[in-house]
């Protein structure tokens, strides 16, 4: 029998440990594609934060470090500067990103380093309980907002691609969805942009990930999905912010 699908040489031989229906596992596939097609696995370096994303390091063959809540651009800034000739990538949740580590990717950007970032954004605290985060769109329940979000008591939701897309620093930035196959096969070409953007010394690249978490929005997988789209989508538009 003529196999057609396989996983990625650059994922390990294990099993995803997060929740059904969660996309970062969609994510982890197309990072894990991007890489063995840009044939840079052997000089690729992971860094991975606090949060769902701190699982990473046991799917990636890529080498991976662990970093403080928020500080992933920090360490990848260290990494990357300490060895230039390697291939140095973050991966963030929206509460470790948009929250904690909000000044480590504004002045990583406004820096220009040759970094590739990538940013998922589901809208809430998956791993610590269901708290508001600072992509936690208008009205949306979560456990520290019970009657919803409000602008006068919570403030307004932060848009990072448009706020890095203001600096001068950045080369690429771009957001997309991980809710369909349309979506995802847009989400692989800008994966592979971020990753090229480096390779060619252009400067600092993030990819924002629109992602489902169903048990936190307490969803079917294909209901969350849909969520997504219908929600969060009209407040994070997709496309592309900056190209150099």
């Amino acid at each position: 029998m003529k196999k057609v699908f396989a996983r990625s040489k650059v994922l390990s031989d294990v099993d995803f440990t997060y929740c059904p229906g969660c996309t970062h596992g969609i994510a982890h596939r197309l990072i894990a594609e991007a890489i063995e097609e840009l044939g840079i696995l052997e000089k690729t370096i992971g860094i991975c934060p606090v949060g769902c994303a701190v699982f990473a390091y046991e799917f990636f063959e890529c080498d991976m470090i662990e970093a403080a809540h928020g500080r992933a651009p920090a360490v990848a800034t260290g990494v990357k500067r300490a060895l230039p000739d390697r291939i140095v990538f973050t991966y963030q949740g929206d509460g470790d990103l948009a929250s904690i580590g909000m000044a480590e990717i504004v002045h990583a950007a406004a820096r220009g380093e040759n970094i590739s970032v990538f940013f998922i954004n589901n809208a809430v605290y998956g791993m610590t309980g269901g708290q508001m985060a600072p992509t936690t769109i208008l009205g949306q329940k979560t456990t520290t907002s019970p009657y919803g979000r409000q602008p006068e008591r919570e403030g307004y939701p932060i848009r990072v691609c448009e706020l890095l897309s203001t600096l001068d620093g950045p080369a690429y930035i771009t957001r997309v969805a991980l809710t369909n196959p349309r979506y995802v096969l847009q989400a692989k070409k800008a994966v592979l942009k971020a990753f090229q953007t480096q390779i060619e010394g252009k400067g600092f690249s993030l990819v924002e990930m629109l992602s489902a978490c169903p048990s936190i929005l307490g969803l079917k997988p294909i209901d969350a999905l849909k969520w997504v789209e219908e929600n969060m989508i009209p407040i994070y538009p997709l496309g592309e912010f900056v190209v150099k």
